[in-house]
């Protein structure tokens, strides 16, 4: 039997959450967005959007989560050395916390950069030799 947690009788609380993850990128594909030249635009932008969209939308995905009215939810994208890392902040004040929507909008974000840049990280063989998700994690939970 699968059913939903039940926090009917919790009190509403103000809760939040940090989470990062970072995506592994060419250092080639690295200078094209610098410069602007990834083909289906700007991938830092778009990532922040769909980070945003994907936070609000975390119940639609993960089916035990509860949709929470959400106060606060923000997405941070730096282009790194390395690739790009993304920083998420999700707040609420509600019964539970809101860490499982600042892990989702972190890897949709990310997902987002990968998408947007496939082209540029394709091996001959069309593979992915190098392009890699990596340390998604949640960085912060607090609680009242």
């Amino acid at each position: 039997m699968a059913r939903m947690v039940d926090i009917g009788a919790k009190p509403d609380v103000e809760r939040r959450a940090t989470a990062t993850g970072e995506i592994l990128l060419k250092p080639a594909t690295v200078a094209a967005i610098r410069a602007g030249k990834v083909e289906k635009g700007d991938p830092i932008h778009t990532a922040e959007v769909a980070g945003i969209q994907a936070i609000k939308r975390t119940a639609d995905a993960l089916p035990h989560c509860h949709p929470i009215p959400l106060t606060h939810a923000a997405v941070h994208l730096k282009i790194l050395k390395s690739g790009v890392r993304c920083t998420t902040e999700v707040a609420a004040i509600y019964k539970t916390g809101v860490e499982m929507e600042a892990l989702h909008g972190c890897a949709i974000a990310l997902l987002t950069v990968w998408d947007m840049v496939k082209s540029l990280e394709k091996d001959g063989k069309g593979q992915y030799p190098f392009t890699a998700l990596r340390d998604l994690k949640v960085t912060a939970k607090e609680k009242g």
